[in-house]
């Protein structure tokens, strides 16, 4: 029952901080939103505004955070050949998947929400081509990270404790069959 409870309680965390982040780097982009621009053509000239930045850096420090804490207490799920993935159980196939897909949000989350702030970072004015809504669409992968890192600590935890039942129940009462007698056909 106490692990059962402390597995919602990280589940809990997790989609706690992934929301704060996809929250935070929303209201970064709605911060810059409200700076100055003016548009030429194709290009932009922005100026910075230093609230984007501190939001939009604090989501993508909260999105690396959500991860970690996944994977410290989802462990590592690996599959590494093919024989193995046919050999595998559901639970350690959608484990390693949501692994995965957990993976490429964070990298792509990450890279957005970071590339959004660092963009407001300078303290003048800068022109180029818009980078618009990076800080939003890493804020709705927060969101998307949430649920497959939920997904994968589930199946991570499922896994493990395939794991641990076929080690138990292996040694508990059972014991290797002996070969017969000769003598003895039944």
């Amino acid at each position: 029952m106490a692990r059962k409870m402390g597995g919602i309680l990280i589940c809990i965390l997790i989609v706690i901080m992934d929301i704060v982040a996809g929250i935070l780097g929303i209201e970064a982009q709605v911060a810059q939103n409200k700076g100055k621009h003016l548009r030429v053509l194709i290009f932009e000239c922005k100026e910075p505004v230093l609230e984007a930045y501190r939001l939009g850096l604090a989501a993508a420090i909260l999105l690396l955070l959500a991860h970690a804490v996944t994977n410290l207490f989802g462990g590592c799920v690996c599959i590494c050949s093919t024989e193995e993935l046919s050999r595998s159980s559901a639970n350690k196939q959608m484990a390693a998947a949501t692994l995965l897909l957990s993976w490429i949000t964070l990298a792509v989350g990450f890279v957005m929400l970071l590339t959004g702030a660092l963009g407001n970072a300078k303290s003048k004015t800068s022109c180029g081509l818009p980078h618009r809504h990076l800080l939003s669409i890493g804020g709705i992968l927060c969101f998307i990270h949430a649920v497959f890192s939920v997904a994968y600590y589930a199946a991570a935890t499922a896994t493990s404790a395939e794991a641990e039942g076929r080690t138990t129940t292996r040694g508990v009462g059972a014991s290797p069959k002996a070969p017969r007698p000769q003598g003895m056909q039944a």
